[in-house]
């Protein structure tokens, strides 16, 4: 079929004033994607910004969401009718984000658009997510999402070709014209990744000695990739590998992992007939909870801990050049890149913040709170690596999963970490508030309360330091003269109203004291911030949905 042969229509519509990107992509509820013209006009704003010249390749894939195989149909149509020179599916529809970063990388192309509202509920009344990554695999910049909104809210049309429909499920390639279409299975591109820095050999011998692995895929886009290689490569039983179909609604499941929405794996580590080490991964696969027999690893944790043993993982043994972590995660990083004598960047929330450190190669690790992290392997969380970093790390130390994190924190002491999540239904409440606290925070220092004396307050700006970027309003920070600090900040991951999160993290060297139950140690704390952010004033609210 030539390109004079494909029927290309100039669809008319009007620009929607709605799509601008969060921290993630634009984010949705799944029927103002099913809107006529809707995605149409967001992509065609995408293709007009980075304006692909000819032989630039094009990656589409996504988490298996409701509307995933729809939407996919849309943009292949308007890529062929924009002569996007060659472009790459995962099988079914399928790609981790995570290993849609690497297949940008290998097929080097220009981009990739994952469909994927990421951690968020799915299903047909669910939410649904376009993300934008860019050469090499990163998340698309600040500069570039606010181009491509300001190019949407001003399209009148867009191209489409009137094409086939395509069948995902098969393997193989297609030419529309000049436009080559190629159906891959991406997961052997991630092994072959993985296997660059992980020992799968010593993993695989370890699990053979009697030690249990269990991992949730919640019914998402990890599913396929675990079985691969926790049973076909390292051996792991089938029946330690649950949920791992992928389903369209998740099995009806929130595929967040953390103790709220993962309470199966939880319990079970919890229980006395817990496996070793348990672990989970969320919608796309970019985020990981990792459990042991009795405790749960914070994300904070799990960060410094990783780096504190880095060396014994043969893709880090030559060492880190330096560590960064979002603002609002816990800080327990921070003493183990001070004794390592490395560099500990601190940015805002949103990973595309690591990006520029790491392609310039300031760190070789990061993480952020919410249950994320990654490497120099790659521009996006990987939470599939990170649960073999830990299969490697227990290999490697001979040690158990409780015996690897007491240790740490004899060694480094613990930082006591929390998260309160408040959902507000009023976003002019949640603004209200914040608006507050940023009139109040230049007279708390000074002021004791509740115990302790505030010593510093204010909101955490950023500026870049490999593009000089500036990033304002990213978090109000309270420090306390007894180590403790509050961080008030509005998520933007949901779909409608507001989230405010206060984080709450403590310092403690003393090792009698490392044992005790956060909410004892952060209670006053978090009493302290429900009342300086006067959030039941302001919303109504006494207690938070949640606390992770």
């Amino acid at each position: 079929m030539s390109q004079s042969n494909l029927n290309i229509k100039q669809v008319t519509c009007e620009p929607f004033q709605d799509q601008k990107a969060g921290t993630a992509g634009l984010r949705k509820k799944v029927t103002v994607f099913q809107k006529p013209h809707y995605i149409e006009s967001f992509i065609q704003a995408i293709f007009d910004t980075l304006r692909f010249d000819k032989g630039e390749k094009l990656v589409i894939g996504g988490d298996g969401r409701f509307f995933n195989d729809i939407a996919i149909q849309k943009i292949v149509s308007c890529a062929v009718a924009n002569k996007i020179s060659h472009i790459y599916i995962g099988k079914d529809g399928l790609l981790s984000t995570p290993a849609a970063s690497n297949l940008i990388r290998c097929t080097r192309s220009k981009a990739g658009i994952i469909l994927t509202a990421s951690h968020n509920p799915g299903g047909a009344n669910g939410d649904f997510g376009i993300k934008l990554n860019i050469a090499p695999g990163a998340q698309a910049n600040e500069k570039l999402i606010n181009q491509i909104y300001e190019r949407s809210k001003k399209i009148t049309s867009y191209r489409i070709a009137e094409i086939p429909n395509i069948q995902l499920d098969k393997i193989g390639i297609k030419n529309f014209g000049d436009v080559r279409l190629e159906i891959i299975d991406p997961i052997d591109e991630y092994i072959e990744l993985m296997d660059q820095f992980f020992d799968f050999e010593l993993i695989q011998s370890h699990l053979k000695k009697k030690v249990k692995f269990h991992f949730d895929a919640f019914h998402a886009v990890t599913g396929p990739y675990a079985k691969k290689i926790f049973c076909d490569l390292l051996g792991v039983p089938q029946e330690c590998i649950v949920n791992a179909i992928s389903k369209e609604d998740f099995g009806g499941m929130h595929p967040d992992p953390n103790p709220n929405n993962a309470k199966y794996i939880y319990n079970l580590a919890m229980s006395k007939s817990s496996p070793d080490l348990l672990a989970a991964s969320d919608g796309d696969g970019d985020r990981n909870m990792i459990l042991g027999p009795g405790m749960m690893v914070s994300p904070g944790d799990s960060l410094a801990i990783m780096l504190a043993n880095s060396v014994i993982i043969p893709g880090y043994r030559k060492g880190i050049d330096g560590v960064a972590r979002s603002m609002p995660t816990s800080r327990a990083v921070d003493s183990v890149a001070s004794s390592l004598g490395i560099p500990c960047y601190e940015t805002p929330t949103g990973w595309r913040f690591f990006c520029n450190l790491l392609e310039k190669g300031h760190i070789g690790l990061c993480g952020e709170e919410s249950f994320g992290t990654s490497s120099l392997h790659a521009l996006e969380k990987d939470g599939l690596w990170a649960i073999l970093f830990w299969l490697n790390m227990l290999a490697g130390l001979e040690q158990s999963l409780p015996e690897i994190v007491h240790q740490h924190w004899r060694r480094f002491g613990r930082c006591y970490y929390q998260r309160h999540d408040y959902q507000i239904s009023d976003m002019n409440q949640a603004s209200d508030l914040i608006k507050y606290l940023r009139q109040s925070i230049n007279s708390l220092p000074g002021k004791s309360h509740f115990g302790s004396k505030i010593i510093d307050a204010n909101e955490f700006n950023y500026t870049d330091p490999v593009d000089g970027s500036i990033s304002e309003n990213q978090g109000i920070r309270v420090f306390y003269e007894n180590g403790g600090r509050i961080v008030f900040r509005l998520s933007g991951t949901g779909t409608s109203g507001a989230t405010l999160r206060m984080y709450l993290d403590k310092p403690e060297s003393e090792i009698t004291r490392q044992h005790l139950n956060p909410n004892d140690v952060l209670s006053e704390l978090a009493n302290a911030g429900a009342e300086l952010s006067r959030i039941n004033h302001f919303t109504g609210l006494k207690n938070p949905v949640s606390i992770i």
